[in-house]
């Protein structure tokens, strides 16, 4: 959510004007983040009575063509009651503009903050949602991979390889290949999926006190398997931050949300070591990308690489059991 293109209060008044939206009354950068440009922008209704808040958003890397696929399942989670951004559309329907020669969109803002200290009742509550989350989605028919799956680590990682010490290559060399390797087997193959949000951390939820009003930054979505969307919940979520461990009882707390809306299949509980550890490889190598091969920006503040490097080899050498993955 940094600031990669400037967007003047004359155009952010021009999509208003397109939307029947009401009139600015602020616009401000949002920093954090590291993929588009992000304002919060406050408008005055049509009525002239009430302030209505919003997102904005200018897309730096993703294309018009990929976009539809975003917008469309914020718009239909949001149909079917989930707290989502709803995607401000036009009388056409119409919800992907063009703003300072980007593509762009208008979403809804949530009530709330994020939970940086997570407690065991926000894991919870975060795992029924995310399964609810993941049930909603079954017919929706949007359909594109996750952009930052497989295909793109292969790709990605001996781009970031000359940045990295010994131990760091042979670590993320051999990971790679456990994760080709288990990509083709039979048992991955089994487990189930479908629109996933695929970056599901902590600052990409929001509460009001302790009950969870919103999940956001859609962006990263794509089709993949439902593991792979709660193993990257699991390695932000219920983790000691500064080593990578597991706190337990959040783990715990985090699972048994999840599984009492969408219980896991055997495969899953089979594979969620693997799981856990593709989550982990597919985070340090974005921001081992982001930190050595940045763009500019206003607000832009790369992520520390090395804190997915040391979750990566917690999950390595501390395998989960099944026990542990019960309701």
């Amino acid at each position: 959510m940094a600031v990669f293109t400037q967007v003047t209060a004359t155009q952010a008044q021009e999509l208003l004007d397109q939307l029947g939206l009401g009139t600015l009354l602020s616009l401000r950068g949002i920093e954090g983040g590291i993929e588009n440009t992000n304002y919060f922008l406050d408008a005055l209704d049509r009525n002239g009575r009430h302030t209505q808040s919003y997102v904005l958003t200018l897309f730096e890397r993703l294309s018009a063509s990929q976009l539809p696929f975003y917008l469309g399942l914020m718009q239909h989670l949001a149909n079917k009651g989930l707290p989502v951004p709803n995607p401000a559309a036009n009388a056409s329907g119409q919800v992907l503009f063009e703003l300072a020669g980007k593509p762009a969109a208008l979403v809804s803002k949530l009530a709330g903050k994020s939970q940086l200290d997570p407690q065991t009742s926000h894991c919870r509550q975060l795992g029924s949602t995310l399964a609810r989350m993941h049930m909603a989605a079954t017919d929706f028919a949007g359909t594109q991979p996750n952009l930052r799956g497989l295909s793109w680590w292969n790709d990605t990682i001996p781009v970031v390889a000359p940045f990295l010490n010994s131990t760091q290559l042979s670590m993320i060399k051999d990971e790679l290949a456990a994760q080709n390797t288990w990509a083709t087997s039979s048992a991955y193959a089994e487990l189930p999926r479908g629109a996933v949000h695929a970056d599901l951390f902590r600052d990409n939820v929001m509460f009001v006190g302790d009950e969870l009003t919103g999940v956001f930054d859609f962006y990263f979505a794509g089709v993949d398997t439902w593991l792979f969307d709660l193993a990257v919940a699991m390695n932000d979520w219920c983790i000691n931050r500064e080593t990578g461990a597991w706190i337990d009882d959040k783990r715990q707390a985090l699972l048994q949300g999840y599984q009492s809306v969408r219980p896991l299949l055997p495969a899953e509980r089979d594979m969620i070591n693997p799981m856990l550890r593709a989550g982990a490889l597919r985070f340090w190598t974005s921001r081992l990308w982001d930190y050595f091969l940045p763009r500019e920006a206003s607000l832009l503040k790369p992520h520390d690489p090395t804190h997915f490097e040391r979750v990566l080899q917690q999950r390595r050498n501390h395998p989960l059991n099944a026990e542990t993955l019960l309701p």
